[in-house]
């Protein structure tokens, strides 16, 4: 079949808009845009499809309303823009989906809701509680709270792990953009729509060079990036503009617009998808070549014996990285040991650990069902 008409079976999807999108080039909120999407997105729902609404928008709006034509440099100023622009946004999309007598429900996350197991676990409850009563969730991230240590980065990057949370078929990102190009069609004319490609091809980072506009923090790159996280739960990703005439029905239906970033990989067990969803790296672990072979190739738990060198000062039961001696990250993981102790036994067999440190906590240093591969 082809790879387009699976979008048809879809059950969940996770829709996120962009700033350059919601913003009208920075004059005020795009109302005419939020009622054409609401408007689709009361089709995809009435049709059976749970739809999560990520949106960006609100720094834009409350720059906006506040009369600013830079984005703010420092945290807090960031902060009390989208403090402002939060309330402009929200009411435009409740004043448009109330017209199809659907009912919006407001989520506010940061990373660190995410990182802590229980509070992932009661994101997902409370958003899957809101899609079983018919209610349109609409998430951004929390930038009134938000440091730059728990940040995001990007809507993108959140889109991709509330695709994750929600165990969704497809992430749809709409852009300013017709879809992901060879080469930056804003700078090159010759440049050529990527009408399929999966997700996890390594030549598509390359491809997606240029950074964000004015008003967002994504640029193609975080695209792709979040295609690929989006896939680890076996959602497949599609790029489209947003300006075009009914782009969200037409997708549905298996129209051929934009790109399609499909999954190839079997889904990946919902607590290691959280673990790679994880973007607060407490340390990094080198691992030699053996190593790294066990753990790509057999699916092994990482010993100590495998690793060479210990970076960062983490605690036990905390996310580290695991990185090859040539620089990539291959896995990361809950470590069953902190930085201390790990340099005392790098190196050393499992049966060694005890007579080093004088306890065993656990002969791996991360257990293969509390790590995944990245």
């Amino acid at each position: 079949m082809n790879k387009r008409e699976d979008i048809k079976k879809s059950k969940r999807c996770v829709i996120k808009i962009g700033s350059a999108l919601l913003t009208n080039d920075g004059s005020g909120l795009n109302k005419v845009g939020i009622a054409t999407w609401a408007e689709q997105i009361s089709i995809l729902q009435k049709s059976g499809v749970e739809v999560v609404l990520v949106s960006s928008g609100a720094v834009a709006e409350g720059m906006c309303r506040l009369g600013l034509t830079k984005r703010p440099g420092s945290l807090h100023e960031l902060q009390a823009a989208a403090a402002v622009g939060q309330m402009g946004l929200i009411q435009s999309y409740e004043s448009a989906f109330s017209k199809y007598n659907l009912h919006t429900a407001q989520v506010l996350l940061t990373h660190d809701d995410l990182s802590n197991r229980q509070r992932y676990l009661n994101a997902r409850n409370t958003v899957r509680s809101l899609l079983a009563l018919g209610v349109i969730p609409i998430i951004n991230e929390n930038d009134t709270v938000v440091t730059d240590e728990i940040r995001f980065g990007d809507n993108d990057t959140l889109a991709a792990l509330v695709a994750n949370l929600i165990e969704a078929d497809y992430l749809v990102i709409l852009t300013d953009q017709n879809g992901l190009f060879d080469r930056n069609p804003r700078e090159h004319a010759d440049a050529k729509l990527i009408a399929e490609a999966s997700a996890n091809d390594n030549s598509l980072a390359a491809m997606a060079e240029g950074g964000a506009g004015t008003f967002g923090r994504g640029g193609m790159a975080t695209k792709v990036s979040a295609a690929k996280l989006a896939s680890r739960s076996g959602a497949s990703t599609l790029i489209a503009a947003g300006k075009e005439t009914n782009v969200i029905t037409r997708l549905f239906s298996g129209e051929s617009l934009g790109t399609l970033l499909y999954a190839e990989q079997t889904p990946v067990a919902a607590r290691k998808q959280w673990l790679a969803g994880h973007l607060q790296i407490q340390g990094q672990l080198i691992i030699d070549d053996g190593a790294v072979k066990k753990l790509c190739e057999s699916g092994s738990s990482l010993l100590a014996v495998g690793v060479s060198d210990v970076r960062g000062n983490f605690s036990r039961g905390e996310i580290v990285s695991c990185v090859g001696l040539n620089g990539k990250e291959v896995a990361r993981g809950l470590v069953n040991y902190g930085a201390n102790d790990v340099h005392k036994i790098k190196g050393k067999a499992s049966n060694e650990i005890k007579s080093i440190l004088g306890y065993v906590d656990d002969a791996e240093l991360i257990h293969r069902d509390n790590l995944v591969l990245v």
